[in-house]
This record gives structure tokens, C-alpha cells and sequence, in this order.
């Protein structure tokens, strides 16, 4: 899984030496937390899974993106099913009739993913070619396109006063080059407005790209917005009904320590600092590719470690955010797929946002989302603008803060790099402020956040070009910093 290492090393900032030392520490705190408690890995074949996972980014990369089907093999979504494996598979079948991908395997298996529509690219379940949800077309009450940005996207006005056009055009051609950088959008905004932009070979202001791990931000602000409109506060225990009996003790996990990546759930994840390749497919994974109810199964992992004691990086906590948006919406009688449209895409000028679902019809916004690199910049600046939009408070005060701060059980481990669904840079993982925070994505997607420079810059690229890419992005902040002046 060498790529999803390199994703590891780039984005989660502690993948250098002496990091074996605090590995090992890491490792030991935690089993003198851990409950005793059996885990039980996921079901199923690992080759299968990663057909189905391959199927589905494959099905997105071509119908959604619009990419050739043989740059997309070659090219994106390594995470879901590691380059290595896809050897072991047949060659993709592109159905443009019927709008859905096949990966045949030996003895007769082939994992299959299908277009919706709205939802994107969906992975039906092993044996079978049907969904347990009616996908839903969404309706968008967006302003015309001709708007000036950000509601819109005409750009007017030039370089502002006071940043340096040469040493930000530089930096544009710095996230570019070389070509193996794979970079699809690069984009950059000072304070709220659109100061430079570029994008790859075939791509526009306007194309949706892989965004994964970026979507776990985007699952924080829909639920801040249920918080703000009182259906739920950070410090309530999470009301699941897996949780509901007497004596449970995953009952005492509060929303703020799912938020914080700290709910102590029992599950195997690649980036955890114990993780053993060669053991049993990662259940970190298997909510992507499982082609199940990812709600319950997430809901139904047991205890490993008391909430808010163990950082780890585990996908059951974005997917319990995803369910408990859907509880308070549905709770409401309110409509769960067109949600994110109405309360935020809506608000905010997002129209290219594709947020994909398991075949139950529940949002897989842990990674499964794709949306064009303005349209991240329009929700890096929402937090940059501390969750107001145009006079409108969207998410809770206090809640831009609280995502931007070092979570209590990172900081037990003596890693500053985690706050509430959304990294930190505080082990200076890129060349800007110590402040920043970020979104971020396998291959090297990123939305940064750089409040003393009233700056928001975004980067997208094809998986493939992560590690160079990542080099790339890090040469190209420091022309910025270098560009453009502190203000705060």
C-alpha cells in the first residue's frame, strides 16, 4: 500500500524520522488504555473489495470527472485499491449505455459500480445489481453562473494592492511543475476574493475532482449547521440506536469526540501506528468498499479505548458524523439527500458538489465526494470568514475555533496535527504559519486555511502525482508566503 503510505507521509505531517521513536510510545499509551474488547475483522474477500472500490473510481473518474478511462486507470484513486492489486484484475468494462463500470476477477467475480446521478457513483453489493435507495435529483437555487464570485463565477478586479503579482504568478507555475506533479486545480483567494487560478490538462473552473479525505471537513459543517440550528451541542452523548441499552458504554461517547477523532472505536486503519499490512482488510477501507449499511456497521464496532483518551484516524467517526446528520434531518421529516444543498451548497454558491452514498443511500462524505477546486475554496473561505456568509451566521459561534484547535487526546500523544475534522499545521507540514489548518485528501488534496494572511488556497491533483505533487504544493505556499502580506 505504498501510496496510501506516501498520502500518509504528505498530508498527516508525522511520517519522518525520529517518528519510530514516538511510534513506539504512541503504541504504548494506548494499550495501557485499551478495554478489553475483541475485534472482528471485516467480512469477505480483500481482492473483492478492492474490485468494488476500484469499480467505483473508475465509475466517477469517467462519468463524473469526464477522464479518459485509461488515464484513470493509470492515474487516480490508488486508495481504495493500492495500484499492485489492480494487476490481479481484469480490465475495467466502461458501460457509457448504461453508465456503470465492471472490474471482472478470476473464478467468475466482478464488482460492479453504477452512475446515479446526483449521488455520484455507487458500488452495488456483491451478487446483486440493486440499490436499497431511490437516488434523488437535486435541486439547486444557486444565483446565474455570470455572478461575480463567490456567489457566481465572474472574477473582476486584478492582483489586489499590496501582493506581489510576480511572486504569485510564480507560485502558480510552482504547483504546476513538473508535469509529474499530476496538480488538476490550483486555486487562491485573499481575503474572499480570487486572486489566481490554474488547472490541468482537460480540466475547467467548473470540473468536480477526487477529493476524498477533504470530504470529512465537508461532513463537520453539515453537522455544525444541525448544531447551530439546535438539534444537537458538541458535548451531548451521540444519540445512536446501536448505543441505546442500558450499560452500553459507547453511550458516554460525546459528538465532540467523533468530531475529534477520538470516539475510541475498535476497527484496523492504515494509518494507525501499529497497522500491519499483512493482516486482515482494513475495516478503514471496508466502509468505502463494502457495499453494506456503513452507518450501522460503524455504529456496531465495539469500545477499544475510553472517548477522548486515543487520537487515532479511523473512518468510523467521519461515517457516525454522516449518520447523525441524517438522524436529525430525518428526525425533522426533512428530506436526507438534498440536505447539503438546501442548508449549505445553496448558501455559500457550491454547484458542483457530488457527495457519493453506500448503497443504502447514506453519504460516504469520509472521501467518496467531488467538487471543482473554487467550490473548496468557497468552503475554506466560510471557515476563514469564521462560518458567516454574507451577513449569515451558517455555523455556531465558536465552531471554526474549535475545529482549528489541537483535539485533548492528539495533544496526550504529543501530536499537534489534529483538530476537529480538520488537520493542523502545527508540525509545520507545510511552509506557512503554524495557525493554518486544512482540509485533506489521499493524493494530495488539499484546502489550507492560512488566517493571518486572510489566505485559502486549494490543491487538486491526479492521485498518481501525490508525492511530487506534494513537493510541488510546498514550494509554491512559500513563493506565497513570500507574495502576499500578513494582515492579522
Amino acid at each position: 500500500m505504498r501510496f496510501l503510505l506516501v498520502f500518509v507521509v504528505l498530508a498527516c505531517g508525522w511520517g519522518q524520522e525520529p517518528q519510530r521513536a514516538a511510534t513506539k510510545a504512541l503504541v504504548a499509551r494506548a494499550k495501557a488504555l485499551e478495554l478489553p474488547t475483541a475485534y472482528v475483522p471485516p467480512p469477505g474477500d480483500a481482492l473483492e473489495h478492492h474490485a468494488a472500490g476500484y469499480a467505483k473510481v473508475m465509475c466517477s473518474a469517467v462519468f463524473i470527472t469526464g477522464l479518459e478511462p485509461e488515464f484513470a486507470a493509470e492515474n487516480v484513486g490508488y486508495f481504495t485499491a493500492p495500484y499492485e492489486h489492480r494487476a490481479k484484475m481484469g480490465k475495467p468494462v466502461v458501460d457509457r449505455a448504461k453508465k456503470l463500470v465492471r472490474i471482472p476477477l478470476p473464478g467468475g467475480v466482478t464488482r460492479t459500480a453504477v452512475y446515479t446521478g446526483d449521488q455520484g457513483c455507487v458500488t452495488y453489493p456483491k451478487g446483486t445489481e440493486k440499490l436499497h435507495f431511490t437516488p434523488l435529483r437535486i435541486t439547486r437555487k444557486l444565483p446565474d453562473a455570470k455572478t461575480a464570485w463567490p456567489m457566481g463565477d465572474a472574477v473582476v478586479g486584478g492582483v489586489p494592492a499590496g501582493v506581489d503579482a510576480a511572486k504569485l504568478k510564480a507560485a502558480v507555475e510552482a504547483a504546476f511543475s513538473p508535469a509529474e506533479a499530476l496538480t488538476a486545480a490550483f486555486v487562491v483567494t485573499y481575503k474572499g476574493k480570487l486572486i489566481a487560478e490554474r488547472y490541468g490538462p482537460g480540466i475547467t473552473a467548473s470540473t468536480p475532482l477526487e477529493s476524498w479525505s477533504m470530504g470529512k471537513s465537508l461532513s463537520a459543517t453539515l453537522l455544525a449547521i444541525l448544531i447551530k440550528q439546535g438539534v444537537y451541542s458538541l458535548m451531548q452523548p451521540a444519540p445512536f440506536p446501536e448505543w441505546s441499552k442500558p450499560g452500553d458504554p459507547r453511550a458516554k461517547i460525546r459528538i465532540m469526540d467523533i468530531l475529534q477523532m477520538s470516539s475510541g472505536l475498535r476497527i484496523r486503519a492504515p494509518q494507525d501506528p501499529d497497522y500491519d499490512a499483512k493482516g486482515t482488510y482494513p475495516d478503514h477501507l471496508y466502509l468505502y468498499t463494502g457495499g453494506v449499511n456503513s452507518f450501522h456497521y460503524a455504529a456496531t464496532r465495539p469500545q477499544q479505548w475510553p472517548a477522548g483518551t486515543v487520537g487515532r484516524y479511523r473512518n468510523t467517526d467521519p461515517v457516525l458524523a454522516n449518520y447523525l446528520v441524517r438522524l436529525g434531518v430525518e428526525k425533522r421529516r426533512e428530506e436526507y439527500l438534498s440536505f447539503p444543498q438546501r442548508a449549505l451548497f445553496d448558501k455559500i454558491g457550491i454547484r458542483t458538489m457530488v457527495m457519493e452514498t453506500d448503497p443504502y443511500g447514506n453519504f460516504l462524505t469520509q472521501g467518496y465526494e467531488f467538487a471543482s477546486g473554487r467550490d473548496w475554496a468557497r468552503l475554506g473561505n466560510l471557515y476563514l470568514q469564521d462560518g458567516v456568509w454574507n451577513g449569515e451566521r451558517i455555523l455556531p459561534e465558536g465552531f471554526v475555533k474549535f475545529v482549528s484547535t489541537l483535539a485533548p487526546a492528539w495533544k496526550a500523544d504529543e501530536r499537534p496535527i489534529y483538530g476537529g475534522f480538520f488537520w493542523l499545521n502545527g508540525e509545520g507540514t507545510f511552509p506557512v504559519p503554524k495557525e493554518a489548518y486544512y482540509m485533506a485528501g489521499a493524493g494530495g488534496q488539499t484546502t489550507l486555511i492560512v488566517p493571518s494572511h486572510d489566505l485559502v488556497v486549494v490543491r487538486l491533483g491526479h492521485f498518481k502525482g501525490s508525492a511530487v505533487g506534494g513537493a510541488s504544493f510546498r514550494k509554491s505556499l512559500a513563493l506565497l508566503m513570500a507574495a502576499v502580506p500578513a494582515s492579522r
